[in-house]
């Protein structure tokens, strides 16, 4: 049931087509004769209601869609008074790692960002934009019109919401740099020619292209992780020359670029730390030549998920201070270690970051949302981390309950259903570390059952019974959150196919080692039951994967998929043969396995390649 609501006042442009937009989000309709709410532009944000008629202020626009949102429903009387402790705070969606995030999805997160009062999205595009006369950038990656950027960019823009667009201009260029048309170009696989003039001309391209849609002066120049530059291609042209100088003088040149733009740049800070053979929490100061490397023109953005110590980050933005150049913070929300976003890392890493940013008054902080290895998790799964990021910006502090009730009148769910779904990483007992944590979900799913690199590292974990569990609560959720069924109804289907899988790598190699045939007759019963589910699960992911991400890319989830129904086949016919008689033993599951990632305090690490988890042998090799 909607509230008729009627406007008065100080508005902002574009409100009544933004409400119009925002009216099924805030369950509201705007008309003559509703409650009256009064709006006036003022320093902070506040809603007094005496539950009849209502003040509303506002100071930036993205700031009255909030305040709508924090009105009670059913209406009663209220008194709300914020103030957002930083100038721009928003959301970096990774739109690179096979995963182009669909336009009409977009718009779905841009209106979830208005109510949580974000006013900055950032779409992370290192080749998925189109760049005119360059028709191998992008190529079948699914790469954004400038049409579709530009509607994009006027949504937001009624929204109160700045859209700019995140590239790379150094390093993460693999997907263009191993076509022929531009191997020339290449330092390294990952990393541009520094210095070459033509280098130049494709980068003023690519930067005039990636910010034409938009009517935001920022751009976001990337540059982090360029490991080698200078020592590739540039050493046997020039010669040695020290990277920091390599960089300093590339970094002019793209702010050059940028000055004739009109446009304000910002880029990664990381490698002035690299270069000195450091990381942000290095005991010590910059070196001078990193300082030097620095244009006061640019803004340094110092990226760090790693660290649950807000102490680690107040000194790491201490080190960045002694930069000439202004500073931002992102946090990362942990969606980039397999299909299921890690929510306790992501909040407890998160609220430490955002803390230590708000003391040392930083000005911009972004929640990045990457999709590293293949953009497993959905970013529909992200929203609780998204609602932390506007709630800890509006009231200084996290409160989970706070954060709950939030997140119910925003994104009308269950945020209990949501951290639920980090339990496909949480097998009871088994741990990992705020740095570093485990992805038990992703190893399993692609873990061989043949060549089982994780059998040592998880024995003793009730595995199967673990996810059999999860499968119930999933279809609970699937049951109870309409407007996310397909996504808990996916989880469920994760579930289940990891609760059979799992009854295999429990049992597999101990059936052949002990020469145990009636177990061996089971597994190899289960195993057709365990295909058509992995099968179902493909199915389903595809259809979640098309629900918020254009088409491009799945085809490297349906790849690792068929290979694992692939192999369960094989596994099945050989412990068949083996439970028959047919077959003295199994090689593969002879051999004794391993601890390769437990560590001697029991804890287990990430492993988030294909390579590191399906085989030991190299897949691309």
């Amino acid at each position: 049931m909607k509230q008729t609501v009627f406007l008065t006042g100080q508005l902002p442009d574009h409100w009544e087509e933004a409400l119009t937009l925002l009216q099924e989000d805030l369950g509201i309709v705007h008309s003559p004769g509703g409650i009256e709410i009064h709006c006036r532009r003022g320093d902070v944000l506040a809603v007094e209601s005496d539950g009849r008629r209502v003040e509303l202020i506002w100071s930036k626009p993205v700031e009255l869609y909030r305040a709508l949102s924090l009105l009670p429903q059913p209406f009663a009387a209220c008194s709300i008074r914020e103030k957002a402790r930083m100038e721009t705070v928003g959301v970096m969606f990774d739109c690179s790692r096979n995963a182009v995030i669909a336009p009409d999805a977009m718009r779905f997160f841009l209106r979830k960002m208005a109510l949580m009062g974000l006013n900055l999205g950032m779409l992370y595009t290192e080749d998925t934009y189109e760049v005119p006369g360059q028709p191998f950038f992008g190529y079948k990656r699914g790469r954004y019109t400038f049409d579709e950027l530009k509607a994009l960019d006027d949504y937001a823009a009624c929204l109160g919401i700045a859209l700019c667009p995140c590239i790379q201009t150094l390093g993460h260029l693999k997907r263009i740099l191993h076509w022929p048309a531009f191997r020339h170009l290449r330092d390294n696989d990952e990393v541009l020619l520094a210095d070459l003039d033509e280098t130049y001309v494709l980068l003023e391209q690519m930067i005039a292209a990636a910010t034409a849609p938009y009517r935001c002066k920022w751009i976001h120049l990337g540059m982090d992780e360029a490991f080698g530059v200078g020592l590739g291609a540039h050493l046997m042209r020039w010669g040695y020359e020290d990277p920091h100088s390599v960089i300093g003088r590339h970094l002019k040149r793209l702010l050059e670029i940028t000055d004739r733009l009109g446009l304000k740049a910002m880029m990664w800070s990381d490698m002035y730390f690299h270069l000195d053979g450091r990381d942000y929490h290095s005991p010590g100061m910059p070196s001078e030549k990193a300082k030097a490397a620095v244009d006061p023109r640019i803004t340094l953005v110092y990226w760090d998920y790693y660290q649950a110590d807000e102490a680690k980050y107040a000194d790491a933005l201490q080190k960045h201070a002694q930069f000439p150049a202004p500073t931002a913070f992102a946090g990362g929300i942990w969606t980039w270690i397999g299909p299921a976003p890690d929510y306790p890392t992501a909040i407890e890493n998160s609220v430490a970051g955002l803390s230590a940013a708000m003391k040392a008054g930083i000005p911009l902080a972004l929640a990045t949302a990457w999709g590293d290895n293949g953009a497993e998790t959905n970013m529909t799964a992200a929203l609780l981390a998204l609602q932390l990021y506007g709630e800890m910006t509006y009231t200084g502090a996290y409160n989970q309950e706070a954060l709950f009730a939030r997140f119910r009148r925003c994104c009308g769910a269950d945020p209990q259903a949501f951290l639920d779904i980090s339990l496909l990483n949480k097998v009871p007992g088994m741990s990992g570390h705020p740095s570093d944590p485990v992805n038990a979900c992703k190893f399993l799913l692609y873990q061989d059952p043949l060549i089982q690199l994780f059998e040592a590292d998880t024995a003793g974990f009730q595995l199967a019974a673990h996810y059999a569990s999860l499968t119930a609560l999933y279809t609970r959720h699937a049951a109870e959150q309409p407007a996310y069924r397909l996504l808990f109804t996916f989880y469920a289907e994760l579930a289940d196919v990891l609760a059979q899988k799992c009854v295999w790598h429990e049992h597999a190699g101990d059936a052949v080692r002990n020469r145990d045939r009636v177990m061996a007759a089971k597994l190899a019963d289960g195993v057709p039951a365990t295909v058509e589910a992995i099968h179902r699960l493909r199915r389903l992911w595809r259809q979640l994967w098309e629900s918020t991400n254009k088409p491009n890319g799945f085809e490297i989830l349906e790849v690792r998929l068929g290979g694992v129904a692939a192999r369960m086949e094989t596994a099945g016919e050989k412990m068949r043969a083996f439970a028959d008689g047919e077959l003295d033993t199994i090689a593969e599951l002879l051999e004794e396995s391993l601890i390769t990632k437990r560590r001697p305090d029991n804890s287990i690490g990430c492993t988030n390649t294909m390579d590191e988890i399906a085989t030991p042998g190299r897949i691309d090799y």
